[in-house]
């Protein structure tokens, strides 16, 4: 085999392996993003199961509270059955608000505010909120780091082609700013 052999298949097998590494690249960052979606997932999941365990202590001290803790329910189900970043991230907002309008029923009712029932959830609510907002940042910081490393030169020439598209954040949107506020309370 001549020089000039040799240099073409030395080129075509440094390309494979560049287009290879590539490949292997954003593979593994759109695994830390599925990863990390899945982080939240768990802690959503686990947010889910004591929503129904808080209603059911608020209504023995709050019966005739019913909108309030039907909104609660109806919040949790939509939660439950969103599917993607951007629904689960609207669900999971209207699920926030829900549950402020509950705890501030907590401060109509001292009773319930002293119950340790009530207050052994609330603080596991809150342990949970707490690893969820750091869930979220690391979910978006994957997300961030897999859209940046597919629009990169010279993944970009490759991404499209090999199937590799943006990612939505996991964003709470208009919503974010209700997120801390304190609820208002009528009667």
């Amino acid at each position: 085999m001549s020089t000039t052999s040799w240099v073409v298949i030395g080129v075509i097998v440094a390309a494979v392996l560049w287009i290879v590494a590539i490949y292997n690249g954003l593979v593994a960052m759109r695994q830390r993003v599925n990863q990390s979606f899945a982080d939240i997932d768990v802690q959503l999941r686990q947010r889910h199961d004591l929503v129904p365990n808080l209603v059911e202590t608020v209504k023995g001290y709050a019966a005739h509270e019913r909108g309030t803790l039907e909104a609660v329910v109806k919040a949790r189900n939509a939660a439950i059955a969103a599917q993607g970043p951007g629904a689960q991230a609207a669900a999971e907002t209207a699920l926030s608000g829900a549950l402020r309008q509950l705890f501030a029923l907590s401060e109509a009712y001292p009773d319930l505010k002293a119950n340790s029932n009530f207050q052994q959830l609330q603080t596991e609510l809150a342990d949970i909120e707490n690893k969820l907002a750091a869930a979220r940042r690391f979910f978006n910081n994957s997300v961030q780091e897999f859209n940046t490393g597919i629009q990169k030169f010279p993944a970009v020439l490759l991404a499209g082609s090999l199937g590799f598209t943006p990612m939505q954040f996991f964003d709470l949107g208009e919503e974010r700013k209700t997120v801390g506020e304190v609820p208002q309370v009528k009667f």
